[in-house]
Formats: structure tokens, sequence, C-alpha cells
């Protein structure tokens, strides 16, 4: 994990790049992009060039740019010139003051690599820095010739000979630092946070320029996650790392030098109050304590996966049985999690569902994911009964298919023929004949409401509008003998469906789940290219294809895996928090 960190002397970016970093600085007159002259053996302050907030024009630094008119993305109020004494304020490591003080400015910069979603947490977070780095500067100073650090490389250590301090933090996504670590060191992965060294003794300027810090906050945030704190105090912990590197600290180069970096950001984090461990205690104590299971996980949530992020698809349609819920008809607790977090970033989840919406708002329930900030309630939208019934904006019915007649009451006088339990859905309300142990298994294991029993035949087609039947049996039952008899019996005028192996669903012809999914988004005004969607069923098979991106889980049937766009973990790995994970954002 700490390999991945080390201070860097990059190139200088080009004007491009400059150029639009620097949109993004300080609403003020004019932004600069430095570059050394050719004969430096050492290019340039890349990143503190992009918002420089006082008004300079230096011959040694190259020309100017003056910024236009650009939605800027900096901490504006007083970011920037800090004077801090130089030596007194911290309390771990005070020595004696001198008679007479020098005053040492601190340039600090803090920007918002413009990829980066417009969220107030972001600006939270910059100005939370803006406040916090120069009190760790001044004591991460104030500590330096009082150490006796053995392999921490002595190039910066009289601050007093240096009139100006400058640093720059940027904050960026895990693709811009990723690009970074692929161009200066050869890694083409994200990481959390980078060091880059502009400090060239030999020059004896006035000005200390310590470099950039790089910090992703995608990165940041799935790492506070897993430590348990919160993103602010894993923002500051980076912080405090990569300044250390700044200064000579570099944990890679032995044993000693980490524990000696080890020991001195504990130091720091503990004199200015922070929580949270070092990061590399951080990193020590996730390789220790990683398991196989943590493994998996973290490998689904590589990058950009920061809460407001923003995410590949606006909606997420999902099946429930076989899908959102493993064989035990329960939704997991990983599984959950990841529903929130599409939640979280602005994701809309709907149920697509062979389902009654009771039973969907009972197994959500279970997991705290249904009411008015959940993913389903009565006014929430979404397709129920294989798209019998579907519910728009507020959760008002658009469309409502009944079926006929004369078919539910061939297979109400089959069921009591051949002594096989049979339900009829009627909108939100279960009915059947007599009762039966899979009668019950409807409602205690797949959340179904529970079934009211009917005296006869007549009085249930009298009292109701149904919308579609189901009969009970076993897996081989089904497969052999309901399914065989009642594809002939209903001709044209019904269809035959499966979405679990033991239960037959005889529903009006011309309908399903994908036509109401369809329907659904031609009334939301959302195109398919939007969507994402996931199941396991035959039933699940138009839905798959219409979205932009369509997932099967490995359990599913063989016809969905083969119209799919991907075949994805089965419904008791965690298929659809996987697939969340991997593709949704």
């Amino acid at each position: 994990m700490l390999s991945r960190l080390r201070k860097l002397h990059p190139p200088f970016f080009s004007d491009r790049m400059a150029v639009r970093l620097a949109s993004r600085a300080l609403p003020a007159a004019a932004v600069f992009f430095h570059r050394h002259p050719s004969h430096f053996s050492l290019v340039p302050s890349s990143l503190r060039s992009y918002v420089s907030i006082s008004h300079l024009d230096s011959s040694v630094f190259g020309r100017r740019l003056d910024a236009s008119r650009y939605e800027h993305r900096i901490v504006s109020r007083g970011l920037g010139k800090v004077f801090a004494s130089q030596r007194g304020y911290r309390k771990l490591r005070r020595r004696p003051a001198k008679s007479k003080e020098k005053e040492l400015e601190l340039s600090v910069n803090i920007c918002i690599e413009e990829q980066l979603p417009d969220d107030p947490e972001i600006l939270d977070i910059a100005e939370m820095l803006r406040l916090n780095v120069p009190m760790a500067m001044k004591l991460a100073f104030d500590g330096l010739k009082d150490s006796e650090y053995k392999t921490r490389d002595p190039a910066i250590d009289d601050i007093g000979c240096f009139a100006t301090v400058e640093l720059s933090v940027l904050l960026c996504n895990d693709e811009f630092i990723r690009k970074l670590n692929k161009d200066w060191r050869d890694e083409d992965h994200a990481t959390d946070v980078l060091s880059m060294s502009q400090h060239i003794p030999e020059l004896k300027l006035p000005i200390l320029m310590l470099g950039d810090i790089v910090i992703s906050v995608e990165t940041a945030a799935r790492q506070a996650e897993e430590r348990g704190h919160t993103l602010h105090d894993e923002i500051r912990i980076l912080m405090v790392h990569g300044l250390l590197h700044l200064l000579g600290f570099d944990h890679e180069i032995s044993d000693e030098a980490e524990a000696e970096m080890e020991k001195e950001e504990e130091l720091l984090l503990k004199s200015l109050g922070w929580k949270g461990k070092g990061l590399i205690q951080c990193a020590y104590d996730a390789e220790t304590n990683a398991s196989p299971l943590m493994d998996n996980r973290d490998d689904r949530k590589k990058e950009g996966s920061l809460r407001f992020y923003n995410p590949k698809f606006s909606y997420i349609f999902c099946d429930m049985d076989g899908t959102l819920l493993n064989s035990e008809s329960q939704i997991s607790s990983t599984t959950a999690k990841a529903l929130r977090e599409a939640l979280s970033r602005g994701v809309k989840v709907v149920i697509a569902t062979g389902k009654a919406r009771p039973a969907v708002i009972s197994a959500l329930k279970m997991v705290d994911l249904a009411g008015k900030d959940g993913i389903i309630s009565e006014f929430s939208p979404g397709v129920f009964l294989q798209g019998l019934l579907v519910y728009g904006r507020q959760g008002r019915e658009i469309f409502r298919r009944n079926l006929d007649p004369s078919v539910c009451r061939e297979a109400f006088l089959y069921s009591l023929e051949q002594k096989i339990p049979l339900i009829a859905f009627s909108e939100d309300h279960c009915l059947t004949l007599f009762d039966h142990p899979l009668v019950d298994s409807l409602h205690t294991i797949y959340h179904e409401p529970k079934a009211e029993i009917i005296p006869s035949v007549d009085h249930l087609l009298a009292g109701a509008d149904i919308q579609k039947v189901i009969f009970l049996d076993t897996a081989e039952g089904v497969a052999t003998t309901l399914r065989p008899y009642w594809a002939e019996a209903t001709s044209d005028r019904a269809t035959v469906v499966q979405a679990v192996p033991d239960i037959l669903e005889i529903v009006p012809p011309g309908t399903s789940k994908g036509s109401g999914v369809k329907m659904l988004l031609d009334h939301l005004g959302v195109n398919a290219e939007e969507i994402m969607a996931i199941g396991d069923g035959e039933n699940d098979i138009e839905m798959l294809e219409l979205a932009s991106l369509g997932i099967a889980l490995s359990n599913g049937s063989d016809k969905a895996k083969a119209v799919a766009d991907v075949i994805g973990a089965s419904n008791n790995e965690d298929g659809v928090a996987d697939a969340i994970y991997r593709y949704a954002f």
C-alpha cells in the first residue's frame, strides 16, 4: 500500500492542462503558469502555478497567463498568505524562543481539479484544508531542527533562511491521480496521495517551494469507510503524510525510515488534536487484518467510489427473486450497503419484479430501505406483477392489465381437481381457495401478502380483478406437468412464465416486465441509455435487452445470460452489490 507514494519531480504539465486547471482558481484577476528556463536541470512548480493568488509577473518563472471568466473552483476566503512565528508553537518539542522572532510567510493554495463534481462536501474539505494546512506546516517546521531522525533527507533544514514557504494541495479524482502515477511512476492505478517536491537547494532562493500534495478524494473516501473514521480525518492524515514526504521523510528506503516517519506522523496528528492513526500505521493494520472477503469487496470498488462522484447511470432497474434476494429470500447486508451507496450518489433504484408491491416493501423494510428515503414505498415508481401493474411518479398507477376471467376460472378448477395450490394476485392482495403449506410459504418466505381464502371460484371471480395467477409445486412438477399443460391450454389467451423453478405464473398475453419498464421510462422521460438492469430469469430478458447495460447473475437462466451484456456473481454472492460497485459508478 505504502510503496505507491514517493516524492516526485515531474516535468511540467502542458500549457493546455495548466490553463484548464487554472480556470478553477480563485476569482482573482490573474492566474499564472510558471515554467523554469530551459537551462534548469529540474522542472517546474507544476501544480503551484495553477492557482497562485497573488499577482506575480516573474522573469524567473516565465510568462503570465491572464485568466478569463471561468467557473472558479477554489476556496477563496482568506486563502494564501499566512504569517506564522517560526518557533514556539509545537508544544511537544518546544525550544526557547529567540529574543526577536522572524515572521515566516506561508503561501498555501488549495486547488480542486475540474473533474470533481460540484458538491458541498468538496468545498467543505477545501475549507478544512485552508485552515488546517498552515497549522500542520507550522508544527512540522518547528520540529525540524529539534529532530534527531537519522534517515530524513536534510535538504530542508533551516527554515529561517527563507522568507516565504509555498505549498499547493490539489484535490482530485481517481482518474487524475491515476494518470499522474502512469506518467511519472509507470504505475497505471489510482493511489491516495502523491507528493511532488519542487525544492532545489542549489538555487538558494528566498522562497522555499515545498511543492505539491495531490490527494484523490475518491480513494480517501473508500479508505475512510474501511478504517472507520470520517472523510475529513482521512484527508488530514493524507495531507500530513504528504507534507512529511516533502520535508525529507521517506518510509520506503528502510525499516528504520518507516519507523521514523510513522513516529513523526503520530506526533503531528497528536499535536494537532486530530483523530486517526498515521497513514503508515493504517496501512499496516489493513494488511494484517485483511481477509479474503474484504479483498473481494475492495476489488469491486477499486476506483471512482466516492459518495458524490458522478454515476454512469441515472437508474438501476432490479429484479427481486433470484437477484436482489438470495436463496433464503433475504437481502444481505453487503447488498443493502451497496444500494444505499447508489442512492447517496443520486442513482435511482427501481424495482421491476413479478412480486406484488407489498412484498417488495416487506423485503426492503427488513434492511431499512423501505419508506420515503429508501428504494420502495407506496409513493415511489416501480414495475410489479410482471409488468401488469406499473406505478409512476408519486406512486400513481399508470398501467394495469387483467387476466382473462375464463383463464382464471379454468386455473382454479384445475387447482381444486388436482389439489395443487393456486394463488390469484389482485393488486395488493393474494387470494386462494384452500389452505396449504406452500400457500403459507409464499407469505413467510417470499414476503407476499398473506393469502385470503375465498369459499368458491364464483365468489373469487366476482369480487376482484385478477392480474395473474400462480401455481405452487415442486420444481419437477412445474417443469414436467404444469408448464407443458398450461402452455397448451391457454393458447393465445395467456402466457406462462417462470421467475423461480417451483412457481409457474400465468399472465395476460402481450405483456411483460420489459414492456412495463419501457412504459415507466416513457412516463419518467428517461432514455434506456441511462439505465442499468440486473436480473436472472427468463422474465427479465426484455428488460436486460432494453437497458444500456444488462447484467444477468450467474445463478440465472441460460436464456437470460445469453442476452446479457455482463454475467455477474450469483445472488448468494452479493451479485447485485458486485454489479453496482463494478459498473454503476
